[in-house]
């Protein structure tokens, strides 16, 4: 069953990779750079602080625990363990895959890059309801960069979706460990 899912998945991910233009292969590059969303960070930061200043620093040390756990659970523990060669690393797809930019590592399962965005956006979603409309955009945001792995040819889609997973979880914890750490033992913060 396992190899018929993942000849599922190259076969879905070349066909999602052959869909590009030269016009929007530097679009997809810049999407994935960290640099591009700092100006979507700081209006997500600026929103937190009107939105609940007193607990700003919980908040941010919450996406740096999400963040920080996410990450490492991705390139720390996963990728080194399946050592799944990324798409541009396989040579089994030379000359069929779409590729631009810097291939990256030896391995991509799972994408450090949708488990960071998705934890983000899951963190952000629990711990500022308030702000839901916002947070809509996270998961824009978090999709269209988990996106532009595939279509640049560093990821497969279960590369991708199996980052997300890990983000969503991440998230998750960091809400209910901030909420307990912040109020003592009590329910986490809404």
């Amino acid at each position: 069953m396992i190899e018929l899912i993942k000849v599922w998945d190259e076969e879905f991910f070349l066909w999602m990779n052959s869909f590009h233009a030269p016009w929007l292969d530097p679009v997809m590059f810049q999407l994935t750079k960290t640099l591009t969303w700092i100006p979507l960070y700081a209006f997500l930061l600026f929103k937190i602080y009107r939105h609940d200043s007193k607990n700003v620093l919980w908040v941010i040390g919450g996406v740096v625990l999400t963040i920080l756990l996410s990450d490492q659970i991705t390139s720390g523990i996963m990728k080194p363990y399946f050592e799944r060669l990324r798409p541009c690393q396989d040579p089994r797809w030379e000359g069929l895959v779409h590729l631009y930019g810097s291939c990256g590592g030896k391995y991509g399962f799972v994408s450090s890059h949708a488990a960071n965005t998705f934890g983000l956006a899951t963190f952000l979603t629990l711990r500022m309801k308030g702000l839901r409309p916002i947070m809509l955009c996270i998961y824009a945001y978090a999709f269209l960069v988990s996106y532009s792995r595939i279509y640049l040819g560093v990821h497969y889609p279960m590369d991708i979706f199996g980052g997300a997973v890990i983000g969503i979880l991440a998230g998750f914890f960091s809400w209910f460990i901030v909420g307990k750490v912040q109020n003592k033992g009590s329910v986490p913060a809404q």
